[in-house]
């Protein structure tokens, strides 16, 4: 099993040291803005260290929403920063579902999704494979509940795009666990990478607080995500707080 951490980006290999990661996950500029990445001073040392990278999207990102002032800028910024992910060797680029505002049609949000993968197509498609996240809440997410996914998986399954589970998410939303593998593998048929993270919350919280998998304040048993882990034979990242990472890292180890 592959296992890693989402880290600083300043020295992404140092973390990875620190915490004993065969793997890291980190942001290519600041998470709450719109600014083009930069070519990551590390890009050509990560594959001779042995690391696996992947790369997080901006949160502002909404490729999902009708508002034209947001998704336009949300389409450019996601080619944008797979083009900065394919410089650093990353397997993907992670990517939120997204949502449509109250009262907007959700099948809409669905189409602006397939409209991102067309057009790019057009241009010989992403440099690193898009996963798309679920997501802990929102009425109108695309990513939130598995019936919406199943939609959202209709219109963007043919393109290639990858799947990204969060343990933390699909617990916040109400996704039963112990089936969520299985109940996920049978819409996309693929889990590309899964993000193992506890939740501070309680089941159906829909409050995306994530908690160490071992030693914090998780409300989620760490049996359990090992479990989720085991089964959905992906790469596994830890975006957990980052004094308890290398204990849940050395956790996760431990079931190989």
């Amino acid at each position: 099993m592959l296992i890693g951490a989402h880290v600083r980006d300043d020295d992404p290999l140092s973390a990875a040291r620190e915490r004993n990661a065969d793997a890291v996950q980190f942001f290519l500029s600041d998470p709450q803005g719109w600014k083009k990445p930069q070519r990551h001073p590390q890009a050509d040392d990560f594959a001779p260290a042995g690391v696996t990278v992947y790369i997080h999207s901006p949160y502002v990102l909404n490729v999902a929403s009708l508002n034209n002032r947001i998704r336009i800028p949300s389409r450019k910024t996601v080619a944008q920063h797979a083009e900065g992910a394919a410089e650093v060797g990353a397997k993907g680029l992670v990517v939120h579902g997204g949502h449509v505002r109250k009262g907007e049609d959700a099948e809409e949000g669905v189409a602006n999704w397939r409209k991102l993968f067309e057009r790019q197509a057009e241009q010989g498609g992403f440099g690193v494979p898009l996963l798309i996240e679920n997501t802990a809440g929102g009425e109108n997410a695309m990513a939130r509940d598995l019936d919406m996914l199943a939609r959202l998986w209709d219109a963007v399954g043919e393109f290639g795009a990858g799947f990204c589970l969060d343990t933390c998410h699909a617990y916040a939303a109400g996704w039963d666990l112990e089936s969520a593998v299985e109940r996920v593998l049978a819409i996309t048929g693929r889990i590309d990478l899964v993000h193992l993270n506890n939740s501070r919350d309680e089941f159906g919280s829909q409050r995306d607080r994530h908690a160490n998998v071992v030693g914090g304040d998780g409300t989620i048993d760490p049996a359990l995500l090992a479990e989720v882990a085991k089964s959905a034979g992906a790469p596994v990242i830890v975006e957990t707080p980052s004094e308890g990472q290398a204990a849940d890292i050395e956790f996760l180890h431990g079931l190989a």
